[in-house]
């Protein structure tokens, strides 16, 4: 699956790491990062972190590492000219499929992602291709939970299935339009539809 929303909390908590942790002499513990966002419960924090490890944003923690990293932040930092991007699977630019979750790290160029989080898709199917998305292409995906009206997005059906769209909101309807003659859009009241990023970059590989 692509990664899961954040709740408020948890998109405070990568915000601040991703804007302060320069700011600390090295990367914080628990204990540190609970007294700079003035919390009283470690133990809340640990859940948020976790939940942001499961997510991909920030490294496991272990003993052989101490503080809080943003998972890529060292890579980057050793090799600008390569940043490691996760591939989670397969998106559908046809009719919706599930994404299914695939740790592999594929390499991505600077100008092809944002500074925010991404993370990578295979496009499989057709219905993008007018707009130039083909088959087997990679689309590097910002994750983002709101999209502005023409927005290419990776829209999240019925909180199962995912599929790579342009966006049209209107009033009590969610339209999800593909790029090709030979399809209709989907239409959805707006209480099924999630959006899960916008696309920011695309790979193509020629045999």
């Amino acid at each position: 699956m692509v990664p899961p929303s954040l709740t408020r909390r948890q998109q405070e908590i990568f915000d601040y790491l991703r804007e302060h942790l320069d700011e600390f002499p090295h990367p914080p513990t628990l204990d540190e990062l609970c007294d700079a966002l003035g919390l009283s419960s470690r133990g809340s924090l640990h859940k948020q972190i976790q939940a942001l490890i499961e997510a991909g944003l920030v490294e496991p923690m272990n003993n052989l590492r101490r503080g809080i990293r943003l998972a890529g932040a060292e890579d980057a930092a050793n090799d600008d000219s390569d940043d490691g991007l996760p591939l989670y699977g397969y998106i559908a630019a046809g009719q919706p499929i599930e994404a299914i979750r695939n740790p592999e790290m594929i390499a991505v160029p600077p100008q092809l992602r944002t500074a925010n989080p991404c993370y990578v898709l295979e496009v499989r199917g057709d219905s993008m291709i007018d707009e130039g998305i083909l088959d087997g292409d990679w689309v590097v995906i910002e994750h983002r939970e709101q999209a502005r009206n023409g927005d290419i997005v990776v829209a999240l059906v019925d909180g199962e299935e995912a599929t790579l769209k342009r966006l049209e909101q209107r009033p009590g309807e969610v339209v999800l339009h593909p790029a090709n003659e030979r399809l209709e859009a989907m239409h959805f009241s707006p209480e099924r539809v999630q959006i899960q990023g916008i696309l920011v970059g695309q790979m193509r590989r020629y045999h």
